[in-house]
């Protein structure tokens, strides 16, 4: 199965990647290791996390306070968002 990131989630990605590469070196690499292991996770069990709206889903990251915010597609898993557990929940919901 294949995943893609909406756009606007590629850049929250992205940002938190720099974010924490700015706070320490080697830990914006180690936030991206921990999203991609849950993208995997995703991938090889997409219904097992909760829904939270309609078909949408969320799983939450290890070691930071992120989850992936996903919905199952034909083609594969759709990233919504990268949301930091800290915003406010529903902003990413004009994306789908």
């Amino acid at each position: 199965m294949n995943f893609l990131f909406h756009p606007e989630a590629k850049d929250e990605f992205n940002e938190a990647i720099e974010y924490y590469e700015d706070c320490e070196p080697g830990l914006g690499y180690d936030f991206s290791i921990e999203v991609h292991a849950a993208i995997q996770i995703i991938i090889n069990y997409p219904t097992a996390w909760p829904i939270i709206d309609e078909d949408v889903r969320r799983c939450l990251v290890n070691r930071f306070p992120y989850a992936i915010i996903y919905s199952i597609e034909q083609d594969g898993i759709f990233i919504l968002a990268v949301m930091r557990m800290r915003r406010h929940p529903d902003y990413w919901r004009n994306r789908r």
